[in-house]
């Protein structure tokens, strides 16, 4: 796996060797960020990070600050090791925690833009609206849900894009308040 483009570009990084990850593809994770263009001066969650390489690449193409959380053991000491080897300690926290149990212990925590690529099996909507919460106003949320996933309508998110990639499909949303 390596870092598509920005300041790292070319960077390899380390894989999660757990069964519980599904590593974002190359090829989703430039789509997503040639939708999402430069990230300059902004905060993102990656608020199922596996190896890193969401939270890396959004700060190779600018963002100031990533928070990145895992709550499995392996995905979490991979991303952790990553954040290490291309020296960004400074500008990503990696956590390992339950992504519901961080939202409600954090309340107050806003980004510009939240991504969530959450383990398929895990996908909800509440969970989803959890993490949501957490995207300033006119902020973006992106989701990585499956190919034949219909996330309920929520009135603070309007869909501004749907990309479909084979079994993954990821959808747009910008925060109405």
């Amino acid at each position: 796996m390596r870092i598509i483009s920005g300041s790292l570009k070319g960077r390899v990084l380390a894989d999660p060797k757990s069964h519980r990850t599904h590593p974002m593809s190359e090829k989703i994770r430039g789509a997503l960020f040639n939708v999402l263009g430069s990230l300059e001066d902004m905060t993102v969650l990656d608020a199922f990070t596996g190896s890193g390489a969401i939270a890396i690449e959004a700060v190779s193409r600018g963002a100031t600050h990533v928070t990145a959380i895992d709550n499995d053991l392996d995905a979490y000491k991979c991303a952790q090791a990553n954040v290490i080897h291309v020296g960004l300690q400074d500008t990503i926290d990696v956590l390992r925690t339950n992504t519901k149990s961080w939202s409600n212990n954090n309340l107050n925590k806003y980004f510009d833009i939240v991504i969530a690529d959450a383990p398929f099996d895990t996908v909800n909507d509440a969970l989803l609206e959890k993490v949501g919460r957490h995207v300033k106003s006119h902020g973006l949320l992106v989701l990585s849900i499956p190919g034949d996933y219909k996330a309920r309508k929520n009135a603070d998110f309007t869909l501004i894009s749907q990309k479909d990639h084979g079994d993954a499909t990821l959808a747009f949303y910008r925060k109405t308040s």
